[in-house]
């Protein structure tokens, strides 16, 4: 060490940013210690994960009218990319205008709005870390308000909504009664115009973005989930009626999304492995298996397991949770068990403890946890997982010398002062 060393700057961002020698958040080696699973690395496809703990796409409904990323968008993600999880997800972001779930929404559907998130990515790519994004249309549920005024609400076209444009495989309104409209039924010609635009987007998000890992939404009641679904899909052509059917548009999308980017990106698929509801016409978990498989041969890497947000008769996620682990680890198990090595399986919802996803990781439940409402609560969240499993990661550099500060150098001066001393 000398006075002529030189603090390094990242070549991802046009700043000054110190260039980390590796990622935060990757597991730091210590004397007859053994690595967790859980701080273990994972590679999917070219990308490698240095933990497995990932954070999940949550709807902040803070874009403007233009569907642009904002510096709250920067912000908000900076925080934890700073402090290493193994992936970030951006969240729900659509594909077509009318397909935003809010007039808030973030969108894809244009460069400029490309462009704009391109400053959170290259953040990212400054730190080391790495950063996907989740693609949707809406569907019937498009034209909604921000979830933090209303659940469940149409926004009218005063406040920038577009009830009158609002598409679904049939014209079935979610709730019967309720504060949603009725959408229109989509024509074969705008199924093929939406495959479309899940393809530019996905384009886009590597190419002009620079993402790291897609994530096609196809849970939770929105476009994809009402085509899977016998619920809200009634139509009599070769997107309704039997299972092949039903799940054509979700592998239209697949291919096409997998066709615009390149071979070293890894596409997620997120699904809802069952309805929550005793609807006999409710998707089931046998459905959700034989879906797996199939779309793992089209280029799937990675199922994300979550459940429900079709019916309005569905049951609480934290009802069917009561007295049990996390109800989606089940769920998630039996995906991987189906299908072993074929494909990773990464599972959602109160994941809340590092002890608990150790041991669902080494049973083989999952390979990765997502964790949502967690990051919010703690965005330092990996730091405090590697606590409670009684190891430690690194940290980036101007967070960590408080912590782990460089003191040999201190030690030797000293001896060296107390040597001149004597």
């Amino acid at each position: 060490m000398s006075s002529t060393d030189k603090v390094q700057s990242s070549n991802a961002v046009t700043y000054f940013s110190p260039e980390q020698p590796v990622p935060a958040g990757t597991y730091f080696q210590q004397e007859k210690q053994k690595k967790p699973l859980l701080f273990s690395p994972l590679k999917i496809r070219e990308l490698i994960l240095q933990n497995r703990l990932v954070v999940s796409p949550m709807c902040q409904y803070s874009a403007g009218r233009d569907g642009q990323a904002t510096p709250y968008h920067l912000v908000h993600y900076g925080q934890f990319l700073l402090r290493g999880p193994g992936l970030t997800f951006v969240e729900d972001t659509s594909v077509s205008p009318e397909g935003r779930l809010s007039p808030e929404n973030l969108g894809i559907w244009n460069d400029q709005q490309a462009e704009a998130l391109k400053d959170i990515v290259d953040f990212a790519h400054s730190q080391k870390q790495l950063i996907g994004i989740q693609l949707d249309h809406g569907g019937r549920k498009a034209s909604s308000q921000p979830n933090y005024i209303h659940l469940e609400q149409n926004a009218e076209e005063s406040v920038g909504g577009w009830p009158n444009e609002i598409v679904a495989p049939s014209p079935i309104v979610f709730r019967p009664n309720g504060n949603l409209v009725k959408p229109n039924e989509l024509s074969k010609s705008d199924i093929s115009r939406i495959v479309n635009d899940f393809g530019n987007a996905a384009e886009r998000a590597v190419k002009i973005s620079g993402f790291d890992a897609i994530e096609i939404h196809g849970a939770h009641g929105y476009l994809i989930n009402q085509f899977y679904s016998k619920i809200s899909n009634k139509r009599k052509d070769e997107y309704g009626g039997s299972f092949e059917n039903r799940i054509r548009f979700l592998l239209e999308v697949v291919d096409e999304v997998r066709s615009r980017i390149p071979s070293s990106i890894p596409l997620f698929l997120r699904i809802s492995a069952i309805e929550n509801t005793e609807d006999e016409d409710a998707w089931t978990l046998s459905e959700s298996i034989k879906l797996s498989t199939i779309v793992v041969e089209h280029g799937v890497d990675v199922i994300d397991v979550s459940s429900g947000g079709n019916c309005h008769r569905q049951y609480s996620r934290k009802s069917l949770s009561k007295g049990h682990a996390p109800m989606h680890i089940p769920l998630a198990k039996a995906i991987k068990d189906e299908l072993g090595e074929k494909v990773l399986v990464a599972c959602v919802g109160s994941l809340n403890s590092a002890t608990l996803i150790e041991d669902e990781l080494k049973k083989g439940s999952f390979d990765i946890a997502l964790v949502g409402k967690g990051f919010l609560n703690n965005p330092a969240l990996v730091w405090k997982f590697a606590e409670e499993l009684e190891i430690r990661v690194h940290r980036p550099l101007q967070y960590g010398y408080p912590f782990f500060p460089p003191i040999q150098q201190i030690l030797e001066l000293i001896a060296k002062s107390e040597e001149a001393e004597t």
